[in-house]
């Protein structure tokens, strides 16, 4: 279940409300941001304008690939660990308005999480440290740390994806000894 709060609006659409949310001008500055962090080829510079400019919380190495979107409203609730990689074209969601509410929820991608090309990742998710999220994935609920998922709907391909390789590297580095 994605930990998200439920506003209700009452009249049009959610949509038409979020200026009541957001102030537009903090929309203006943070799609000039990220369209500039979107087609930057230096990652450290990608870095800093999503930390110092859009106020996100992105650990050391962390590299987001050419096109990756990040929410314009509320980027402040995506928090994204250490030496992860954001797939070409990934669109992180920290909103999302429909007809009769809007729902907002924190964004927690862990450490050493791998997510694959033009991935979703919706509101109110975690994705564990050392999970990989398959490309074209919908990721609409929590990730479990080490877990290998993909599609839409969402689904576990394998577990210890990371906890494999390690003992991989360990038999390898035992045996050679």
């Amino acid at each position: 279940m994605r930990k998200v709060t439920r506003y209700p609006v009452e009249g049009h659409n959610a949509l038409w409300h979020i200026y009541k949310t957001v102030s537009p001008w903090k929309g203006v500055r943070n799609f000039i941001w990220i369209q500039l962090s979107r087609y930057c080829p230096i990652l450290s510079v990608k870095n800093w304008i999503y930390r110092h400019m859009l106020g996100m919380k992105v650990g050391k190495h962390t590299a987001f690939g050419l096109m990756v979107m990040v929410d314009v409203f509320f980027p402040e609730k995506i928090t994204v660990g250490e030496n992860s990689v954001i797939g070409y074209n990934t669109t992180i969601l920290a909103h999302e308005y429909l007809i009769k509410e809007y729902r907002l929820g924190e964004v927690i991608i862990g450490e050493n999480v791998l997510i694959g090309a033009n991935t979703t990742i919706l509101p109110g998710v975690t994705i564990g440290d050392g999970a990989v999220v398959a490309a074209g994935a919908v990721v609409h609920k929590d990730v479990a740390p080490g877990a290998f998922v993909g599609g839409n709907p969402l689904r576990e391909i394998s577990r210890n994806v990371a906890t494999t390789e390690m003992d991989l590297l360990v038999k390898t580095d035992e045996h050679v000894h």
